[in-house]
């Protein structure tokens, strides 16, 4: 368990470091929770808490969600555009750090050249990149789909371990320590306790 949680961990601090760069506010909003509830899941399998294990699974399907939807929005299905500002609030008009920044990409800045454009108005040219940018976003979704269903199956597994331990707890002289076959006997016989010593 101690290594998935470490793989999750490593996993959202790389992307939340990213979208920050990127100034993605979404992202960097589920990634935070992300890490949060690893912490959480983490902390409820040591110290054998199911609720928060169940915290985590339930969160672990709609982070499964948020990727798909990302997969979704970065490949422009059904009517998506990863043109829009919808990772940013509409805040601002950041983009992926990605698209600049990516695997063999050349960045260059044009400035305007025409009067009328203010001077700090400037077009970013990017040429030459080994993959592009949706495709790595895709790539880093489509592993964080791939981490969280191994962390739902184990936590599924955790659980179930936990219930079938409450079910085979016994109380010392509870109910379930007769058969269903046999009466309880309706006198106990007692022995008396001798004092030690005097």
């Amino acid at each position: 368990i101690f290594c998935l949680c470490v793989f999750l961990q490593l996993a959202a601090l790389e992307r939340q470091i990213f979208d920050f760069l990127g100034f993605q506010w979404a992202p960097i909003l589920g990634n935070f929770l992300q890490i949060i509830v690893v912490i959480l899941g983490l902390f409820g399998t040591i110290q054998f808490r199911p609720r928060y294990i169940v915290v985590y699974t339930v969160w672990t399907a709609l982070w499964v969600t948020w990727n798909v939807f990302i997969i979704c929005f970065y490949l422009e299905v059904g009517g998506l555009s990863k043109e829009t500002d919808l990772m940013t609030f509409n805040i601002s008009m950041h983009r992926s750090w990605w698209r600049e920044h990516g695997p063999g990409c050349i960045r260059r800045v044009v400035r305007p050249s025409s009067p009328g454009i203010l001077e700090d108005y400037s077009y970013v040219s990017v040429t030459g990149c080994i993959i592009d940018f949706q495709y790595l976003e895709v790539i880093h979704s489509a592993i964080q789909i791939l981490l969280s269903l191994i962390g739902f199956v184990y936590a599924c597994y955790v659980i179930s371990i936990f219930m079938e331990e409450e079910d085979s707890f016994d109380f010392i002289g509870g109910l379930d320590t007769y058969s269903y076959r046999q009466p309880p006997q309706e006198h106990v016989e007692l022995k008396p306790v001798k004092p030690v010593g005097k």
